[in-house]
């Protein structure tokens, strides 16, 4: 795997991660749960206590989900924002219930660790005026204690008792749990299928980094093998020096195809099977990279035999549903198959494999002379020569 793709994995896995533990945080944020309050009091003119429970809280974002119970107190100023904040309780009182007011331009959570450092076990805050009995889900990060938040229509009921000097005592417990976007078994399920996705994802990326890196090996090794036979294939190639005099050297003999210069005498020639000839600095590191002339895309590979090409696709011929052949079919099929044993003929003669009896030239002379057709060459500068091979065979 490459250093971009591994950057790219990385940095997706860091994404991932980091989303991941905010949907686990607003999964645990979305979470409204409810407080049950059980008030008792007792009237001091009827000497009649009163109990009644009900679900009128809403614990902190923030807050310990367990009941507690104990005496109600209120703060002075109702606020409690000040360090000095007072609570009119016995010096020896443990287990106490802090009652606050919302609001005056305090956090919630100055309001409830002062609250716990005068040694109350809950925070009980209610709504500020004009809330009416609207309650909020309060956030107090950095707190230790119960804190619950009741609405103002509560909060002020339960001052006015405690301003006639009433003692009142609460019990919160943990109520129902409402209202969250998903549940412990989504967020498990999130979590699983996050974990699989970049599982998949690293998987993928391993998968194709290591296709394509033996496809890589796989090509160079093919384009050495390629090259050590063609390397095998030039050495077998005809090798001609131009001399003063040649056709190929005067003023209206082809150029170089791969240089584009003129022939000059002393020139080292490559004479390819297609009867094409370049440079021999030329065309070297053309047919090490390509194999194939530059003028007619010949293979010499395929055409001397060192190579064959077993992933070349079958042919299909289409047959021909003429009855019976023309005299101008006769004639193309007779001039090519001539062309095609002269072409194959002719770089042989370079060779000096062929020697034709004067017998056979004169035979082949007379079957020229009444087809009336030439081959043709595609190389000027070798056109002579024949013509001066065959002259002097006749």
């Amino acid at each position: 795997m490459g250093p971009l793709a591994s950057r790219d994995v990385f940095s997706w896995l860091l994404v991932a991660s980091v989303l991941q533990v905010s949907s686990v945080r607003l999964a645990q944020a979305s979470y409204l749960c409810t407080a049950y309050l059980n008030i008792s009091y007792t009237l001091p003119e009827t000497n009649r206590t009163t109990w009644r429970r009900e679900e009128m809280g809403l614990y902190g974002q923030d807050s310990p989900k367990y009941s507690v119970q104990g005496d109600l107190y209120l703060a002075h100023p109702t606020y409690g924002c000040d360090d000095d904040t007072a609570y009119n309780r016995p010096n020896d009182s443990t287990g106490w219930i802090a009652l606050i007011q919302r609001g005056n331009g305090c956090t919630f959570s100055d309001k409830i660790n002062i609250a716990a450092m005068k040694g109350a076990v809950a925070a009980i805050i209610f709504n500020d005026y004009g809330a009416e009995n609207r309650v909020i889900q309060m956030s107090h990060p950095g707190t230790s204690i119960v804190a619950v938040m009741i609405s103002n229509h509560r909060g002020i009921e339960l001052v006015q008792l405690l301003v006639k000097g009433v003692p009142v005592s609460i019990a919160i417990e943990v109520g129902k749990q409402h209202g969250p976007w998903m549940s412990h078994y989504s967020v498990f399920f999130v979590s699983i299928s996050f974990f699989i996705v970049t599982a998949a994802t690293v998987g993928y990326f391993i998968f194709y980094s290591a296709r394509r890196l033996t496809g890589l090996r796989q090509q160079n090794r093919k384009q050495k093998k390629l090259k050590a036979e063609a390397k095998k294939a030039i050495g077998q190639l005809h090798v001609r020096t131009l001399r003063q005099g040649d056709q190929e050297t005067g003023p209206d003999a082809d150029t170089c195809a791969v240089c584009i210069e003129l022939y000059k005498p002393g020139d080292v020639l490559s004479v390819l099977t297609c009867n094409h000839f370049f440079h021999k600095s030329c065309i070297e590191p053309w047919l090490l990279e390509h194999r194939t002339c530059p003028m007619c895309k010949c293979d010499i590979l395929k055409a001397l035999g060192v190579e064959l090409d077993v992933e070349e696709q079958p042919q299909i011929s289409v047959p021909d549903f003429r009855p019976f052949p023309t005299s101008e079919d006769l004639y193309s099929e007779t001039v090519s198959h001539t062309h095609s044993e002269t072409a194959s003929s002719g770089y042989a003669s370079m060779h000096g494999i062929e020697h034709l009896s004067p017998a056979e030239g004169t035979q082949n002379g007379v079957q020229e002379e009444q087809l009336d057709a030439s081959p043709h060459y595609d190389n000027l500068a070798f056109e002579g020569d024949v013509h001066s091979q065959s002259e002097v065979r006749t």
